[in-house]
C-alpha cells in the first residue's frame, strides 16, 4: 500500500513508518520539522516537508493517490495548549480537516488518527478507563483531539472514509524529545544522564498509565488492514506514579539524585490508566514490554547518542 505518514520525523510516528517499510509498504512523511527531525526519517521513505495546514498538499495527494494517511502530526504539549488554545486549534483541528479534505478529494481509502487515551476523558470516573468512559477532557489538547474523532465520524458518515482511531496512554521510549515539557520519562532521563536533578511537578503521586513505544508501533500495524471505523484504547492498564517513575529511572541511572517538587501545573489530570481489552479481543494485541524494561531501554538508547 502507499501510506502517508504525518509527523513522520517525531518520536512515534517515525518508528511507525520504519515498521511499515519492514512490512513491504511504500512511505510517505509529511513533516514541517518544528518538533521532529529529519535523522528520525528512514532514508527508504520518501520525504515532503510540508505543514498539515498547507493548501499546498492537495497537489501532493492529487500526484500520489495514497490509500491509507497515518496521521500523527501534532501540537502536542498539555501545558501549551493550556496556554495557548487558538495554537493548540488552528494545528490539531484546522490541520487535520485540512488532512481529511484532500483524503476525500483523492480517494484514500483509510485514515488512522494518534488520539489520546488520557486527555479524552479526563477525571476518570472508574479505572482503568475502556473506550466507552464519558469523555470529559480538561484541557485544550484533550478537547482537540476529541474533536477530531468527531470530524472523523462525520466523513465516515458523510463521504465513507473508514477510521482507526487509537486513543494513546502515556508512549515513551527511544527517540522522545527530552526537550519542551512533554514527555516525562524523556526529560527525566536526559537530566540524569547529565547528573542534573530533575523537577517533580506537583506532589509527584500523579499517576499515568506508560506504554512503550514499541507496543504502539504494532497497534499500528495490526490494525492497519481494518477497514471497520473503530475506536481503540493503546495502554497497559497500570498506573504509575511520577514518584515512583523518578525512583526507577534514578535507579537505572545509579544516580544520587534527590526527589525534588516544583509547582502543579495547570490542566494536568490527576490519574489516568486506560484498558486495551477492546483491541485483544480484536486483534489479539497486548502490551508486551513491562515499564522497567521499557525504561531501562530509553535510558540505554539515550545514553548511546551522548
Amino acid at each position: 500500500m502507499k501510506i502517508l505518514v504525518t509527523g513522520g520525523a517525531g518520536f512515534i510516528a517515525s518508528q511507525i513508518a520504519d515498521s511499515y517499510i519492514r512490512e513491504g509498504h511504500e512511505v510517505y512523511i509529511l513533516d514541517n520539522l518544528s518538533t521532529g527531525f529529519e535523522k528520525n526519517i528512514n532514508p527508504k521513505a520518501h520525504f515532503i516537508k510540508s505543514d498539515i495546514s498547507s493548501p499546498a498538499i492537495l497537489d501532493i495527494f492529487k500526484k500520489e493517490k495514497f490509500d491509507v494517511v497515518n496521521h500523527h502530526a501534532a501540537q502536542i504539549d498539555v501545558r501549551k495548549s493550556v496556554n495557548d488554545p487558538i495554537f493548540d486549534a488552528n494545528t490539531n483541528i484546522l490541520g487535520s480537516i485540512n488532512l481529511l479534505q484532500c483524503c476525500i478529494k483523492t480517494g484514500v481509502k483509510k485514515f488512522m488518527f494518534a488520539s489520546t487515551g488520557g486527555a479524552v476523558y479526563g477525571e476518570q470516573e472508574y479505572f482503568p478507563a475502556d473506550e466507552k468512559h464519558p469523555t470529559n477532557p480538561v484541557s485544550p489538547y484533550g478537547i482537540t483531539k476529541l474533536a477530531i474523532e468527531k470530524y472523523l465520524f462525520f466523513y465516515k458518515n458523510e463521504y465513507g472514509l473508514s477510521h482507526t482511531i487509537l486513543r494513546y496512554a502515556n508512549v515513551y521510549g527511544p527517540r522522545q524529545n527530552p526537550f519542551g515539557e512533554a514527555g516525562v520519562v524523556a526529560i527525566f532521563t536526559s537530566k540524569l544522564l547529565k547528573n542534573e536533578n530533575p523537577i517533580i511537578n506537583g506532589d509527584g503521586k500523579q499517576t499515568r498509565d506508560y506504554v512503550f513505544v514499541e507496543d504502539v508501533v504494532k497497534a499500528n500495524v495490526v490494525t492497519l488492514n481494518s477497514l471497520s471505523s473503530n475506536i481503540y484504547n493503546i495502554g497497559t492498564g497500570i498506573e504509575t506514579s511520577v514518584n515512583q517513575l523518578f525512583e526507577k529511572l534514578n535507579n537505572i541511572a545509579g544516580s544520587k539524585a534527590v526527589e525534588k517538587h516544583g509547582p502543579s501545573p495547570k490542566g494536568e489530570q490527576a490519574r489516568s490508566v486506560i484498558t486495551s481489552d477492546k483491541l485483544f479481543n480484536e486483534f489479539h494485541w497486548k502490551p508486551s514490554v513491562k515499564i522497567d524494561e521499557g525504561l531501562r531501554k530509553t535510558f540505554e538508547s539515550f545514553k548511546s547518542k551522548l
